[in-house]
């Protein structure tokens, strides 16, 4: 029993000796002095390319913010992330200056992300800013938001999605605008509503007109730019002259972004082509005049 007791304090003193002297393979035996110093903790900023289940929202702080990947289901997506460089005691008003430069630059941020006008598809952008306190933290980020609606018309609501939004609107594209079906009350166009193009319908979206930056129109006379820019998309949509004649071959619908909208820089006018007195089965892009004849009245 002594000789064996001998035996392992003697081994037990040589494995100590050997782990002593043995390399040690880089490491310099200090596991605290090889970490990198940690960063200082900076104002909240949201990320891009991420999607949110809540609805979208104009003022987002970090309690409000719990992102998603965009393969479950959502209700906005966020496009770009972008930053305001003004020096200002709080977030800019919504038709400020600041904002307007933030909505140009989401709108065309979405477009490219969507692979064409978001207008052309049933989409809306918005732009969120930090919260007040926020601000004052530090936050000066502007994020821009894609939400797809089930209409562009009146009482449009927020579909529940899943899949990014990115080149959705290349062809084919089931978000994308296409031949309507009008209804009408005192001969006005009130509402348009989607239809395949093989399905008698008298309306088809040709395309969106950049309104200068003017008023937002409110009388009849606003309003004659707004029929004058999108005549001139229906001209190069359909493959006809934009002539004195184009007004005997079409009428037109125009849909201007809300006044709200406008404030804040939205100037993309959906322009739709009207036939008020007959009905097609196919598309009329590049059909040329013989399918879109003079009307003689």
């Amino acid at each position: 029993m002594r000789r064996a007791m001998s035996f392992l304090v003697a081994a037990m003193v040589a494995s100590a000796a050997l782990t002593g002297c043995a390399g040690t393979g880089g490491l310099d035996g200090d596991l605290a002095d090889d970490w990198p110093a940690m960063a200082a903790p900076g104002p909240f900023t949201p990320a891009a390319e991420v999607c949110q289940v809540a609805d979208f929202i104009p003022s987002v702080g970090l309690s409000a913010y719990a992102p998603v990947g965009c393969e479950l289901p959502h209700r906005v997506e966020t496009v770009h992330v972008g930053a305001f460089t003004a020096d200002r005691p709080a977030p800019p008003a919504l038709a400020s200056p600041e904002m307007r430069t933030a909505f140009a630059d989401c709108d065309k941020r979405a477009s490219g992300y969507v692979g064409d006008d978001w207008r052309a598809g049933r989409l809306r952008l918005a732009v969120a800013v930090p919260t007040a306190l926020g601000w004052t933290a530090g936050s000066r980020w502007y994020r821009c938001d894609l939400t797809e609606l089930t209409t562009v018309e009146a009482a449009a609501t927020v579909v529940t999605r899943t899949g990014s939004l990115r080149d959705a609107l290349k062809p084919p594209s089931l978000l994308r605008l296409g031949c309507q079906r009008t209804t009408r009350e005192a001969g006005r166009v009130q509402r348009l509503t989607p239809v395949d193009c093989a399905v008698a319908h008298d309306a088809e979206f040709v395309g969106v007109w950049a309104a200068p930056d003017r008023p937002y129109p409110k009388k009849p006379e606003d309003w004659v730019p707004l029929y004058d820019g999108c005549f001139a998309v229906i001209a190069r949509y359909a493959g006809v002259p934009a002539d004195a004649f184009l007004r005997y071959r079409s009428d037109v619908v125009v849909r201007p972004p809300a006044a709200g909208r406008w404030a804040v820089g939205d100037r993309g006018v959906r322009c739709y082509l009207w036939l008020s007195d007959r009905t097609v089965t196919t598309s009329l892009k590049g059909a040329g005049p013989a399918a879109l004849p003079r009307r003689t009245r």
